[in-house]
């Protein structure tokens, strides 16, 4: 008998480890949201990635920004930026290709790390 619990409880750990895989990779594509701000600018951040071919992903990038000058928020301003990435199934990581940035994703608090810029999953 308890050799039988021994093997449930290993085949548990070994499926959930499988699993985790699995998780991270389809939790990848959608859309994140990152808001910061200091003394000198106010921003709001979207990252929208999209599979490709393989490993490799599509990232889309939006970014709103004010600028304070003597603490007067100036005029929204927008830039946009498009990012090719691959996904290394062994660290659960993305590296942007042009400029090397990591992107780590953890699923289950639904956040990606872009270095340490903490994004939102919305969807």
């Amino acid at each position: 008998m308890k050799h039988l619990i021994l093997l449930i409880a290993i085949v548990a750990v070994i499926m959930a480890a499988c699993n985790s895989k699995t998780d991270t990779r389809s939790f990848i594509p959608g859309t994140y949201v990152n808001q910061a701000g200091s003394e000198y600018s106010i921003a709001s951040d979207t990252l929208v990635i999209e599979a490709s071919e393989g490993n490799n992903y599509l990232i889309h990038r939006k970014t709103g920004f004010n600028i304070i000058t003597d603490g007067k928020k100036g005029k929204r301003q927008y830039e946009t930026e498009e990012w090719r990435a691959l996904y290394d199934q062994s660290t659960k990581s993305m590296t942007e290709t042009a400029k090397g940035k990591l992107l780590t994703f953890y699923p289950e608090a639904k956040k990606l790390l872009v270095g340490k810029r903490e994004y939102q999953k919305i969807n």
